[in-house]
């Protein structure tokens, strides 16, 4: 269930009647994540390894929809789900518990739930996963057509329903190399601003000519490693000067270092530097960065309180378990926010980078730690 604080909505003074009702759009996979964290290695072949801890909770996109409807943004997502329980249970998380619009979402019968299984050690993951396309809604059983696919599983979205998305003033899109969709332009032509992250290119080509959704871009996010070999450059910051040649917004996030972004309009850049925590789990972290980041633009903050705003949200997440149920609201924030102030070594220069927060937040804070949403599948209320 959402921990979000009621009332704090990030947009709330640039809002007017004629705006669409959706925030933000996206399509993709979602998953069914079970999470395994405090192993002490990696296992071995052979062996049985015991976890201190475990979670489940819906994943895929779910990471990114539940992020940005914790952060106040009103989400419509498109995705496929299983009539199992578990296709049940990421339903309801993520409508009842997180309030995410799930009218363009559909439920197919006679096709199992994708399942991730990720092992967090060492402040990695490893992950194991398993599904099989969505077929189309010509080809669910009991229509005319074939059932669910039974060859290599994808993580693709299912290009049944997002040919036309709702008006929205923004989507994410996660481009693949190659290939081009329909609503992505769709979603540019009628208003949006569109936000593209990239996974890693498994022709080695990295041309970013083979990305043709780029040119509907607004922002686009890529890590360090993938955009110094999109760019053929060295630097992850050279990287971005050259990747706003071709986008208006270009965000490189570095690790440990935090996040740099060059304006491609205005020529300005920005680096905040990373938020140390103690990681107990990374899944999801960068799609909390782009919830993050997209909250910040659409609210129209400088640059830098954009990218400070991402890292801060992400760097929360690591803290609990999962990819979604992780994802902090502003209860988190605040919470954050008053409790950092009081700590006697913090360097009040690093703390002035966050005073953006002040007018956002409210005045009285929940005490922490903060009980999460319990990650189980099953328990009765």
């Amino acid at each position: 269930m959402s921990t979000d604080t009621p009332g704090i909505d990030p947009l709330l003074a640039l809002r007017a009647p004629q705006d669409p009702a959706c925030d933000v759009f996206l399509t993709g996979t979602v998953f069914l994540d079970i999470i395994f964290t405090g192993l002490d290695s990696a296992p071995v072949r052979g062996t049985e390894s015991w976890a201190r801890g475990m979670g489940s909770s819906p994943g895929g996109v779910a990471n990114m929809a539940t992020a940005l409807a914790r952060l106040g943004l009103h989400t419509s997502l498109a995705a496929a789900f299983g009539d199992d329980h578990y296709g049940e249970y990421c339903w309801d998380a993520l409508e009842q518990g997180e309030g995410i619009d799930l009218s363009m979402s559909r439920t197919v019968p006679g096709w199992h739930s994708p399942v991730t299984v990720s092992m967090a050690y060492e402040g990695e993951r490893t992950m194991v996963s398993h599904g099989h396309e969505a077929p189309a809604p010509s080809a669910v059983p009991g229509q005319a057509g074939a059932g669910p696919t039974e060859t290599a599983p994808t993580t693709a979205p299912d290009p049944a329903f997002p040919r036309c998305p709702p008006r929205a003033r923004a989507a994410i899109a996660s481009l693949v190399p190659g290939r081009s969709e329909p609503w992505v332009a769709t979603a540019a032509r009628h208003g949006a601003l569109i936000f593209a992250d990239v996974g890693w290119d498994e022709t080695g080509r990295w041309d970013l000519d083979a990305l043709p959704d780029l040119a509907h871009c607004e922002a686009f996010l890529p890590n360090a490693e993938e955009a110094m070999r999109y760019t053929r450059t060295g630097c992850p910051r050279a990287a971005a000067h050259a990747l706003a040649e071709r986008v208006p917004l270009a965000v490189v996030t570095l690790g440990a270092e935090g996040a740099y972004a060059v304006d491609g309009r205005t020529g300005a850049a920005a680096q905040v530097p990373a938020i140390e925590v103690e990681a107990l789990d990374p899944t999801g972290a960068g799609d909390v960065f782009v919830a993050g980041f997209v909250t910040g633009t659409l609210a129209d903050w400088p640059l830098a309180d954009r990218l400070a705003f991402a890292g801060l949200t992400a760097a929360l997440s690591v803290q609990e378990f999962g990819g979604s149920l992780s994802a902090p609201g502003w209860a988190e924030i605040a919470a954050w926010w008053q409790r950092i102030r009081t700590l006697d070594d913090q360097d009040p220069t690093a703390l002035e980078r966050y005073a953006f927060l002040e007018e956002l937040l409210p005045t009285t804070a929940r005490a922490w730690p903060l009980r999460r949403a319990v990650p189980t599948i099953g328990f009765r209320q």
